[in-house]
């Protein structure tokens, strides 16, 4: 037992030393890590409110926004966050009237990408990084980016723990939380603005249009997992850590792309946990038969 320990401690050892003597994939790690934890927190809230939708909708009005700042010369990512905020303010503003309208927001997503379409068009240098927006590119990360991503990793955990407690209490009991005087917009309005972040943060790793990989697959399997709030949280956290973890890892040995990598891991935890769930089920009803 002891040698097979010893073993695979010196793969380990070896993986680990043969990647981390690269500088970008370490740069790729710390992003990915940050972007992780991050997505699988505020995704938690987002999959238990039930506004995939709408987040996945923020990603690609953020895709218009970064085509948009390359086509004056601004980052990307800066162009993703002040849209994809935007338009999440906007949404949480809305309230009730754009609730459960999966077609404006569809027209929304069209609209976005129409525009995105437009800026690309008469910035066709920007072509490349638009591959990079739309499907991810993290091993292209420098510690200035790093950097970014961490201060809006504070700012966005920050904001979501001062509206925490409200914001449990209306996404668990939304009508008894109206009748105690939560400002139910307010809060809606707020938490949009920081998922909005989020996206802006998620897209760097997994691009726009797999912002569900972390942001709704790592979540999803976590409230399959455990019924709790807090341990469904870390669950969630833990989850998306893996699933980076292992993408770059994946990704560094078969040169396969690392959204792919962690596409799939995502998809296959999140099965995993849907198939555990229902083992239990069918197990609790045959307790209960007998």
């Amino acid at each position: 037992m002891s040698s097979i320990s010893n073993t695979f401690t010196t793969i380990i050892t070896a993986i680990s030393t043969d990647m981390f003597s690269y500088a970008f994939m370490q740069h790729a790690f710390i992003a990915a890590t940050i972007t992780a934890v991050v997505s699988g927190i505020v995704g938690y809230f987002l999959v238990m409110r039930a506004q995939t939708f709408a987040g996945h909708a923020l990603s690609h009005i953020g895709f218009a926004g970064a085509t948009g700042a390359g086509l004056i010369g601004v980052s990307p990512l800066w162009g993703l966050v002040v849209f994809s905020v935007a338009a999440g303010i906007l949404m949480g503003l809305l309230g009730e009237r754009i609730s459960n309208r999966d077609v404006a927001i569809g027209m929304t997503l069209a609209l976005a990408l129409g525009f995105g379409l437009l800026f690309l068009h008469y910035y066709t240098a920007f072509a490349t990084q638009a591959t990079a927006v739309l499907f991810g590119n993290v091993l292209a990360v420098d510690r200035a980016t790093i950097l970014v991503l961490l201060m809006l990793a504070v700012v966005t955990l920050v904001i979501l723990g001062a509206i925490m407690r409200p914001l449990i209490f209306s996404s668990l009991q939304p009508e008894l939380a109206e009748a105690k005087g939560v400002p139910m917009r307010l809060v809606a309005t707020v938490f949009l603005g920081v998922v909005g972040l989020a996206v802006s943060e998620c897209a760097q790793i997994v691009g726009v249009l797999l912002v569900f990989t972390l942001m709704v697959g790592p979540p999803a399997a976590a409230q399959r997992l455990t019924g709790g709030l807090w341990s469904g949280l870390l669950v969630s956290a833990a989850l998306a850590l893996v699933e980076v973890w292992l993408g770059l890892v994946v990704a560094f040995y078969t040169d396969w792309p690392v959204s792919f990598c962690i596409a799939i891991l995502s998809a296959f935890i999140y099965l995993v946990a849907v198939l555990r769930s229902i083992s239990n089920a069918s197990r609790s009803v045959r307790l209960a038969d007998a």
